[in-house]
C-alpha cells in the first residue's frame, strides 16, 4: 500500500479553504479556521426490496452472492421441499435440479454453481450431504458424522464447515468437509446451540446467535478451536441468517422470541446495529458479503418469498483532526 508521503509529499498542504473533493486519508491545514483537517468516508448500510422467490418458504438454506444467489430446501407452509432457485440480481429462476433429499432445517454454503447442502429433516434428522454444480444435485458418499438439524454452515463446496444444531439435545459439534467426507473437529462450540447462524471460511469461521436459551453469543473458529468473543450480538436471537466473513459479518432477522428485523454488522471485535430489514422474519436464508448481502424467504408469519438486498455505501466527508 502506498503511504502518505508518496501520495501527497512531505509537507501538509496549508490552504485558505477546504478542498472541494478531498480523497480519503488526505490531510491539510486550513489557515482560515486554523485547524488540521482530513478527508474521510461515512458508510451506511440499507436494505432494498427485490423480487420474491417463486416458492415462498421458511427454514431454507442459502449460498452464493447478492447477484448470484442460491436458495434450496425449506418448508412451504407444511411439509418439506427440494426446490432450488437461482437469483441473478433481479429475478429468481427455479432450477431444473432439485435436492435429492427434500428437507428443511438444513444448512448450506458455497456458490451458485458449486454449492453444498447438509443436515436437516423431513421426517427425521439426516446427515445427508449434496453437491450442486449449477444444474443438478449429486448425493455425496460422505454424510455428517453427527446427524442433526437446525445447524449452521459456511465455507466452500470442497472446504466446508458445519457446526451446532439439534441432535437432540443441542450440540456444539463441528465438522469439516473436504469435498468427499466429513471429519469431526476436535474443537466444539463453547456454547452448544441450535437455530444459529454462521459465515466465513473453514479456517476462519464465525458462529452467532441461537438457542436455548436465546443468545447473542459469538464465536470465532481458527481451523481447530472456537474462541468466544466477550461481545455478542446486541439483539440476542435465534433463527437468524448471516453473511460475510469472520472480520466483516452481517446478522439479520430472527426471533427474540418475537420476530425481528434487526440487522447488525461485525468488524471482527464488536457488533454494531445497522438498518433493519423491511420485512421482519425468522428462519430465513442469507448469502453474500457484509457490504453486499442477500436475505430471502422466512416466516413473518406466514411463510414468505420476500427478498431484500443489503448494500453499504460511502459518503465523503471532512473531519477536523484534534489531539487529546
Amino acid at each position: 500500500m502506498a503511504d502518505y508521503i508518496n501520495i501527497y509529499g512531505q509537507d501538509i498542504l496549508a490552504v485558505a479553504s477546504d478542498p472541494a473533493n478531498p480523497t480519503q486519508g488526505q490531510i491539510w491545514y486550513n489557515t482560515t479556521s486554523n485547524t488540521l483537517k482530513g478527508g474521510g468516508v461515512t458508510t451506511v448500510g440499507a436494505w432494498a426490496t427485490a423480487n420474491n422467490m417463486n416458492t415462498a418458504r421458511s427454514d431454507l438454506a442459502g449460498a452464493g452472492t447478492q447477484t448470484a444467489g442460491l436458495g434450496f430446501g425449506g418448508q412451504p407452509g407444511t411439509g418439506s421441499t427440494s426446490v432450488t432457485e437461482e437469483y441473478d440480481g433481479t429475478n429468481w429462476a427455479t432450477s431444473p435440479g432439485s435436492l435429492n433429499t427434500a428437507r428443511y432445517y438444513l444448512a448450506g454454503c458455497g456458490t451458485q454453481t458449486a454449492a453444498l447442502a447438509f443436515g436437516g429433516t423431513s421426517t427425521a434428522y439426516t446427515g445427508a450431504t449434496e453437491e450442486y454444480n449449477g444444474a443438478t444435485w449429486t448425493t455425496s458418499p460422505g454424510s455428517l458424522n453427527t446427524v442433526r438439524g437446525f445447524l449452521a454452515g459456511t465455507g466452500t463446496q470442497t472446504a466446508a464447515l458445519a457446526f451446532g444444531g439439534d441432535v437432540p439435545p443441542e450440540t456444539g459439534a463441528t465438522e469439516e468437509y473436504n469435498g468427499t467426507s466429513w471429519a469431526t473437529s476436535p474443537g466444539s462450540l463453547n456454547t452448544a446451540r441450535y437455530s444459529l447462524a454462521g459465515c466465513g471460511t473453514q479456517t476462519a469461521g464465525l458462529a452467532f446467535g441461537g438457542t436455548p436459551p436465546v443468545t447473542g453469543a459469538t464465536e470465532e473458529y481458527d481451523g481447530s478451536t472456537w474462541s468466544s468473543n466477550p461481545t455478542g450480538l446486541n439483539t440476542a436471537r435465534s433463527n437468524l441468517a448471516g453473511a460475510g466473513s469472520q472480520t466483516a459479518a452481517l446478522a439479520f432477522g430472527g426471533s427474540t422470541p418475537t420476530v425481528t428485523a434487526a440487522t447488525e454488522e461485525y468488524n471482527g471485535a464488536t457488533w454494531t446495529s445497522s438498518t433493519s430489514l423491511s420485512t421482519a422474519r425468522f428462519q430465513l436464508g442469507g448469502a453474500g458479503t457484509q457490504a453486499s448481502a442477500l436475505a430471502f424467504g422466512g416466516d413473518t408469519p406466514p411463510v414468505t418469498g420476500a427478498t431484500e438486498e443489503f448494500t453499504i455505501t460511502g459518503t465523503k466527508n471532512i473531519k477536523t483532526i484534534t489531539v487529546s
